[in-house]
């Protein structure tokens, strides 16, 4: 399916004879070829001239060597290490690389050719077993349609772009979503469905805490049906204890719940571990009737022919996308779903897209409910989750848009069919089974308790025949057909359970018989009956719709992305091509250890690199999101302490400045939140953090810090800030969300923290994806290593409890991208590119300054990474707002930067080390033209109300029409500058959004079709 370089044909001429023919005797095995060229390279005798020149970091960072000295002579400054002393306290920069990298960084990585690179992980992933795989338990082979393979997830339209909160230039993907949101609503059979979660076992997680938050701590336990993956529950186990939920695991069909008040919800699973599919109808309503909430998790190929979670009486439905196109990739990404009854839609998690209306009454989509997302609500939230897993997401909406309602039926039934051929082959060979064939769709559970064999010579025997099956426990295996299982695949399978046996078994596939599932469990309700489900038939459609989509919004295609906060940095071709190797996608994240040792090679390697640039001796992969490495690090915080005797400690320090996911995490965590102020400069009030930490010192458990701060500037008091926690018998706990600014000359350990979390969607590049994938993981001290998330199927390093996602590495098929990034630039070149992030964000700001007003500068007027504009004067001037300025910005061509956060009013820059001297130019050029259009309204010469700012954006359908009533041209509307002739123009498709209405007339489900025309 992917092409090879055409240099694995390559064979020396030694090796041709007189006859042109090649001798393979000659031949020399490619591997060695790319051992000895990397052993060549490193060879520092030998001439560069001789060696590749491919290299990345010259193509990663944007400004020239030539333009990196105007950059310098503009902020002040002779050269980058004189910078970075101005711009990075004394106390903490390290400039020797040598003492920075204590991991022997440079052994590891540093292969600088990208060709060289990739070939030399092809070697590795080539150590990755690729067996068939029916293991089931939520992850499942699948085909990826090939036009949603090229269009979308290997589209840089598509991963490039940032979450949908500059809804106008987001139109997009937000019409994707929201074509996931009404599949899912529609195959729940539920009111409304959000835009995806992280993963089945979060989201179950979720579920759980979104039911225990409807009754305000009144009740305390939770039903845990013990037919439900084993992931799952241990995972609602790790979320349960800190918030004093007691779970109980046993069978929902020994209980019963109407008069149980102390229980605030009920979780089930269809199908069962055991492969049974049961109506919980009756069982709902014993739930209702004690008020509780009745939730369901569900494979969602299977709801195209059983009943659904709805007419079940589901209040809550989740479970995973996967099977719906997207590879299994060794646990992640993938979109998970999650859907309610309209009467609880307001503490849904995540994020749910909505229809409203434009400024000229045009359909238009917005992230509906915004301002109740819930991380927003700091330590009032319900949640913390503040990503989703938009590109997956929009994949499963594409493959439903793709197949159809009759094309999903037709693969259901297909795999329920060859799951009825097993089963009857099953029962004749002598397996006792515990799945009924009238009420199972594509999973068998097989009791081996009184086989001749033990379970893993059972397993052996099938490991021979390159297959993997499920393991339930000790005496069950399991066995999940899928979209990729095919008829020789199953006669092959049938085959070797006969060998098991010691039998002879065949199937004759031209006289079998189905009969399908009872009728009391089918599905006779219609689903995804909207028109762009059963549109697109040819692939021409499919192609024209996913380019439409994608021409409707800005990624990093079109231009910069400067979100403070955001690191909207490239994403290389180089980083993102092992992502869709078979040898890294098509791995369940339960493979055997033996089957795994290239994915084992990688993240090792890559937790060596994070080591290192931390500065910690320990690390885990498994956090699948920023805010996920936020709760992960306060738990391990929570357990070390909880070890030590001190439970008690549950006093949490967070600066009034700390993004939203940072008290909601704490939250999560039963801790006590204690808000510290911020002084004049945006800094942490020190004297309030000691007096406070010493207010609380039998207490305290920890402090969040962001460093560099939200504000964009390195605090000069970092370590007076940690050692006061450590006096008081506390950790510090860094949120890692600005690591780009301190790679290679500070580290989170040389400032005094105890862990941190890394965006890896960030300062590591793996992409945003429009709302997600991301990953999160943390690294921490020695100290706090045995208490860091474990895995209860797959242990990691003997660690078995406190998992906090499904799979025991979290979404490690996207871990080849930071490896790639870290690999190919090296030591120098990191270090080299956080220097330059810094370097060009104090270039804008002197651009700018002048202009607007900068605000938390340090003591040598330089900020770090990021820096922040202060705009709410204009609207004491000219009643323009923040949010004025970043529609206008659109009509420049522009994504906005960061608004209202974390200064209300403000809006904060965030250049990268990516971003080529000409778009940072261009962008500060809008700006200040911006401004003197602010002037404009301030001296009166443009109308308060009626101006390019105020109808900001202008679609093309506004200043194409035969009226124009506006008292300014329509070039200066939509072509305010010369250069937007010759950098073409971006339309925005839709004018200024009606949030309003949006909010008074919630629509998120799919209009009728003629709405969209």
């Amino acid at each position: 399916m992917f092409l090879r370089p055409f240099t694995q044909r390559s064979v020396s001429l030694k090796g041709i004879s007189s006859a042109g023919k090649v001798q393979q005797s000659m031949l020399r095995p490619f591997a060695s070829t790319v051992a000895r060229q990397l052993e060549l390279e490193q060879n520092q005798n030998i001439p560069d001239k001789l060696k590749a020149s491919d290299f990345l970091l010259p193509r990663h960072i944007g400004i020239t060597p030539a333009q990196e000295q105007e950059v310098l002579a503009t902020v002040g400054n002779k050269t980058i290490e004189e910078h970075l002393e101005e711009s990075v306290p004394d106390s903490i920069l390290t400039t020797n690389l040598s003492d920075m990298f204590k991991h022997d960084f440079a052994k590891v990585g540093e292969i600088r050719s990208e060709f060289l690179y990739l070939e030399n992980l092809k070697e590795v992933a080539k150590k990755n077993k690729i067996f068939k795989s029916y293991q089931g338990q939520g992850f499942y082979p699948c085909l990826v349609p090939n036009v949603i393979l090229r269009n979308v997830l290997e589209n840089p339209n598509w991963y490039t772009p940032y979450t949908p909160y500059q809804a106008e230039i987001a139109q997009g993907r937000l019409e994707s979503l929201l074509n996931f949101q009404t599949m899912i609503a529609d195959l729940t059979g539920l009111d409304i469905a959000n835009a995806s979660l992280l993963d089945e076992a979060t989201a179950g997680a979720e579920a759980m805490f979104m039911a225990y938050s409807q009754f305000n701590k009144r009740r305390n336990v939770f039903f845990v049906s013990d037919q439900t993956y084993k992931h799952t529950i241990e995972v609602i186990k790790t979320r349960a204890e800190p918030l004093g939920i007691e779970v109980v695991v046993g069978d929902p069909n020994e209980y019963d719940f109407s008069d149980r008040e102390d229980i605030f919800g009920v979780l089930v699973q269809n199908p069962g571990i055991n492969g049974n599919i049961q109506d919980w109808s009756a069982k709902a309503e014993e739930v209702h009737k004690s008020k509780g909430f009745f939730i369901i998790g569900s494979d969602v190929l299977s709801l195209t022919m059983t009943k659904s979670p709805g007419e079940m009486g589901a209040d809550i439905a989740y479970g995973l996308a996967q099977r719906l196109g997207v590879p299994m990739g060794f646990g992640g990404p993938h979109a998970a779903y999650f859907a309610v009854k309209e009467k609880i839609r307001f503490k849904l998690p995540g994020r749910v897209i909505g229809v409203s209306q434009d400024a000229h009454g045009n359909r238009a989509l917005r992230m509906a409910m915004q301002t109740r997302e819930q991380h927003i609500r700091r330590d009032r939230a319900t949640s913390n989750i503040c990503t989703a897993q938009a590109l997956l997401a929009n994949m499963a909406a594409f493959y439903g848009c793709w197949h159809g309602p009759k094309g999903l039926t037709n693969i259901a039934e297909r795999i329920n069919y060859q799951t009825h051929i097993l089963h009857d082959k099953l029962t004749e060979l002598g397996y006792t089974l515990h799945t009924h064939k009238d009420s199972m769709f594509d999973s068998i559970a097989i009791d081996i308790s009184n086989e001749d064999l033990t379970k893993d010579q059972i397993l052996s025997i099938f490991e021979d025949h390159e297959i993997n099956l499920g393991v339930v426990n000790d005496n069950t295996l399991n066995v999940s057909l899928n979209e990729a299982t095919t008829l020789a695949d199953l006669e092959e399978l049938i085959t070797v359970f006969g060998k098991v046996k010691g039998k002879d078994a065949h199937v004759d596939f031209e006289n079998t018989s189905y009969s399908g599932i009872k009728d009391s469990l089918k599905r006779t309700s219609e689903f995804m009956t909207h028109k762009i489900f059963n549109s697109l038939s040819s692939e021409t459609d499919m192609m024209r719709y996913i380019q439409t989509l994608a021409d409707k919004d800005i990624g990093l295609t079109k231009s910069m992305i400067p979100l403070g906060s955001c690191t909207m940095k490239l994403n290389a071709a180089v980083e993102m091509i092992p992502v869709t190797w078979p040898e890294f996608g098509n791995i369940h994240p339960f493979a055997p250890p033996s089957q795994t040792e290239g994915y084992m090679q990688m993240i090792n390697e890559l937790s060596d690199y994070l080591m290192a640039i931390t500065g910690f001796e320990a690390i885990s992969i498994q956090p699948n999101s920023g805010a996920q490495g936020e709760y992960s690090g306060l738990l391990t915080i929570r357990n070390f302490h909880k070890a030590n005797g001190e439970g008690h400690r549950n006093i949490c320090l967070i600066p009034t400045s700390a993004h939203g996911t940072n008290p909601a995490s704490a939250m999560l965590l039963g801790m006590k939140i204690v808000a510290v102020k911020s002084d004049k400069n945006g800094n942490v009030d020190v004297e309030d953090l000691k007096a406070k930490a010493e207010l609380h010192k039998d207490n305290l458990s920890c402090t969040m810090i962001t460093y560099p701060s939200t504000h964009g500037v390195f605090e000069e008091d970092i370590l007076e800030i940690t050692e006061t926690i450590h006096k008081y018998g506390g950790k510090v706990y860094i949120d890692g969300a600005n690591m780009n600014a301190m790679m290679g000359h500070s580290s989170i350990k040389t400032i005094g923290g105890d862990v941190c979390h890394l965006n890896l969607h960030k300062t590591f590049t793996i992409p945003h994806g429009g709302g997600g994938p991301g990953m999160g993981p943390i690294c921490c001290t020695k100290e706090l290593e045995p208490h860091l998330p474990g895995h209860a199927i797959i242990p990691i390093d003997g660690r078995t409890k406190h998992a906090v996602c499904s799979a025991p590495y979290g979404s490690a098929s996207i871990l080849p991208i930071p490896h790639a990034y870290i690999s190919l630039c090296g030591e120098k070149g990191i270090s080299k590119s956080s220097a330059l992030a810094i370097l060009n964000s104090n270039y804008m700001a002197a651009q700018l300054e002048g202009h607007y007003e900068i605000l938390y500068r340090n003591k040598n007027k330089k900020n770090a990474h990021e820096f922040i504009i202060d705009t709410r004067e204009f609207k004491k001037t000219a009643g323009v707002t923040e949010e004025d300025i970043a529609k206008r910005l659109m009509d420049y061509g522009f994504h906005a930067p960061t608004v209202s956060f974390p200064v209300a009013g403000g809006i904060m820059v965030e250049p990268t080390e990516s971003e080529p001297k000409i778009e940072m130019d261009r962008l500060c050029d809008a700006l200040r033209n911006i401004r003197e259009e602010i002037r404009e309204i301030e001296e009166g010469k443009a109308d308060k109300t009626n101006n390019v700012l105020k109808n900001s954006p202008h679609t093309v359908q506004v200043v194409s029409s035969d009226e124009w009533n506006y008292p300014y041209t329509r070039e200066k509307a939509a072509f305010p500058v010369s250069w937007i002739h010759s950098r073409g123009k971006f339309w925005a498709t839709v004018s200024r959004i009606d949030n309003v209405y949006g909010e008074r007339n919630l629509m998120c489900s799919c209009p009728p079709m003629e709405s969209y025309e």
